[in-house]
């Protein structure tokens, strides 16, 4: 595999940020993907929207319910300014939360749906039959790879914090590279699929990453980009899981379009 690449930082970063576009009208020509995303989906629906319900009832019976209430306008206001308080902490908290939880309940799928990909895109056929044993083995295995990403990410972030203890600038440099740590972090999530199935050690996983700065820039600004849109951050992870592994398949030299013609 080249770790070298073409230095084109505008045609390179839109690559990266536009892969997402082409990467769910792919899921959607191809159905036999589809099984690999419905599962965890709807796992990720339940616990999302749980999520939410408890989240506000606990608002509500924990703070709103302790608000003193009376007839004159400014209590009725606070009482409505609570709510919509809730509504937005409620949505930063699942803005941040859900890629960690979602990706954790949806990892053994996810390396499933890249690993597939990869091989309708390759014009590879794959025989394996599915076997439960097989696969609770493998999600075993990329539940623990996955735990220990995501914990290595809230350590960073938590060490981050300590920034805003520095007067005037420290909030600045805090905003900044909390930004960039959980850009670089998508990417690893979502390319990870592909490094852990070729045996890439993180060395070599830093090394085609920094190559291809600008396409991982991109890449990661789409995944955030989708993340911030309400409703479509249940599409996020399977499409990120695709243009992953689409951008590696193309750096190997191999197209989804190429494909298609093969099987036409």
């Amino acid at each position: 595999m080249a770790i070298s690449a073409v230095v084109r930082p505008v045609g390179n970063f839109s690559r990266g940020f536009f892969s997402h576009w082409q990467s769910a009208r792919f899921l959607l020509h191809h159905p036999s993907l589809w099984k690999y995303v419905l599962i965890p989906f709807l796992i990720n629906l339940v616990v999302f929207s749980g999520s939410v319900y408890f989240g506000m009832d606990f608002f509500n019976d924990s703070v709103v319910q302790l608000i003193p209430r009376g007839e004159a306008w400014y209590w009725a206001t606070l009482y409505y300014f609570l709510w919509i308080l809730a509504g937005v902490v409620t949505t930063v908290v699942v803005f941040f939360s859900f890629t960690v939880i979602g990706n954790l309940i949806a990892s053994p799928f996810n390396d499933l749906l890249s690993e597939r990909t990869e091989d309708l895109i390759a014009g590879q056929r794959n025989e394996e039959t599915f076997s439960l044993v097989t696969f609770g083995r493998d999600a075993f295995a990329t539940l623990a790879v996955e735990v220990k990403k995501i914990s290595i990410f809230v350590i960073m972030m938590l060490a981050l914090l300590l920034l805003n203890l520095l007067p005037v600038i420290g909030s600045l440099f805090y905003s900044v590279l909390a930004v960039l740590l959980t850009l670089f972090f998508l990417v690893v999530e979502y390319m990870g699929f592909v490094f852990s199935r070729k045996r890439l050690n993180f060395a070599e996983q830093r090394r085609y990453i920094f190559a291809r700065k600008t396409t991982m820039l991109g890449f990661g600004v789409g995944i955030l980009a989708l993340l911030a849109i309400p409703f479509l951050q249940f599409a996020c992870i399977p499409v990120a899981v695709v243009s992953a592994t689409r951008l590696w398949c193309e750096d190997e030299g191999f197209s989804s379009d190429d494909a298609d013609a093969r099987r036409g």
